[in-house]
This record gives structure tokens, sequence and C-alpha cells, in this order.
């Protein structure tokens, strides 16, 4: 049984506070996570066995480690069921770029699943599930624009504005680990509110680092910076900025030097997912 593609929508971080790090390592965080306009297409198919197989390939991936693969098995972990899938992941956000694409598919699997299999899990019950696949999946599963805190997993919706972004991946990976490793990493960032974003915004930490290791990423924050305010979202590569419409977006993307990609996208509040999962039910 094929169900149509579901949405596993991309985000940015608006802004990426540390303000401290736990004695297991994980860095403390606030951030502000929204959805926007480009997502990965995942195609779920019910199979009467048990098996849990990917019949979409990504490069430098074994299916095995991939997270959707893994967010069925820990369903199937959690509730018994006897049921199996194959999963197609068609990919549209970049990897590697800061995007959540990887704990998007994570969480879009879950709550498909979920459906399809006839689980019967709560929200709650999959964002913990969802969490010991990555700090950002929770979000993901909830489904709205979130400012978060902890390790990401502590969250509050919230509601800023839906604004166009021109993203920019300036055509190199980041390592997250290298980031976040770095002796030169600023890890006592002073807490703020959500009024405080909302009225003053804030900036993304891990920049400074971005740009002392990834010289592409600098020139891209460089050059987009000339149009417009730009932020690195996570710990990139990709950054954004945002503008007045699609036009002026469109034509700054224009001018992106060939070897890197440009997305002119909206920010979204509710993600696509809630209304793909309102279809579903529809049907029963």
């Amino acid at each position: 049984m094929l169900s149509p593609a579901w949405p596993a929508p991309a985000k940015l971080n608006l802004f990426l506070h540390i303000t401290g790090q736990r004695p297991d390592g994980y860095h403390l965080l606030q951030t502000v996570f929204q959805f926007i306009e480009l997502a990965d297409e995942i195609d779920f198919t019910i199979l009467d066995s048990d098996k849990v197989e990917r019949s979409s390939i990504l490069e430098d991936v074994a299916a095995a480690d991939d997270l959707v693969v893994k967010a069925a098995h820990a369903l199937k972990e959690k509730t018994g069921c006897k049921l199996g899938v194959d999963i197609k992941v068609d990919k549209k956000i970049p990897t590697g770029g800061g995007l959540g694409g990887g704990s998007s598919d994570a969480a879009t699997t879950l709550v498909a699943l979920n459906e399809l299999w006839r689980c019967g899990l709560s929200t709650e019950e999959l964002a913990t599930i969802g969490l010991s696949l990555g700090a950002d999946v929770p979000v993901f599963i909830h489904s709205h624009a979130a400012w978060a805190e902890g390790v990401g997993e502590d969250l509050t919706p919230i509601e800023p504005e839906e604004s166009v972004y021109l993203v920019v991946h300036p055509g190199c990976g980041v390592a997250t680990a290298t980031v976040f490793n770095a002796e030169d990493l600023t890890r006592n960032t002073s807490t703020i509110t959500i009024r405080d974003f909302l009225e003053r915004g804030g900036i993304n930490d891990c920049e400074s680092v971005v740009r002392k290791h990834y010289k592409e990423v600098a020139k891209a924050l460089d050059w987009l910076g000339e149009f417009a305010p730009t932020k690195l979202t996570g710990t990139g590569a990709c950054l954004f900025a945002p503008f007045s419409d699609e036009q002026e977006a469109a034509a700054v993307k224009q001018q992106l030097p060939e070897r890197w990609q440009g997305y002119v996208v909206k920010g979204m509040n509710t993600s696509p997912l809630l209304e793909r999962l309102a279809i579903e039910r529809g049907k029963t």
C-alpha cells in the first residue's frame, strides 16, 4: 500500500546562542526554529512483513545509518508493531547545510508511520522517541515554530514574522563536531527572553568559528550581507537573509556565483506535515 508523499520541511535557526555546556559535553543553547518552504518528500509503502527497507539512495549514508530507518525501527521497538515499510526519500534539502533535513526526515517518518501503522502514540511520546535520534527532531514532530532551550528539546511555541528569505548554500559542508569542539567557540552567552528576541533579535554564536574554518562560508556571508542582514543557520553551511518580497529575493538570487545554490522561500510557523497528517486522518 503506497501512501502519497509526506513533507519533511527544512528549518532555519533565526538565532543561536550557546549559554553553557553540560558535564556530558552537550551544549546548552537558546534558539528559534522556523520552518521554510523547502522540503524533502517521503513515500512510505507499508509491507505485511516486518522489514524496514529504504529504496532511496543517499550518498555516503548506508541504509542502517539513515535516520529514517532508525526512526522506523525505534517506533517498532516502542510499539511492537509487526508491519514493515519501504521508505523512499526524495531529497530537496541540501545535506550538511544546517537546515535540519535529516532530523526532519526522521520526524516525518515517526509521525507518518505512527498513523499508517496505527500505533496510536501521542505527539509527546513521538517527540521522546525523536529526541533519542537527535536534538532537533522534536521540533519537527511538534510542527510549530518554537523557542528552544536546553540542548534544543525544551520547546515553547512562538510566532515570529513569516519573512521571505533567500537561503544560500555555498557549495561546501560544515562538520558540526568541528564547530562545537572548537576551543574558541563562545559558550557563555547570557540568556535572553522571548521578548528580547522579538524586540532585538539575536546572533549565531557559531558564526565566528565557521568563518575561521570554512572560508567559502565566510565569503558567502559577506556577499549576501551586502544586500541584507545575513545569518548562519545552525552550524551552517547554509546562510539566510530576509527580504521585503519574493521579487527582491529572486533578484539577488540571480546574482549568485555559479558555485552556490540559492532558494527563495517563505518562513512558516506551522509545518506542512500537519496538513498532510490531517489529510491522512480524513481517509478513515
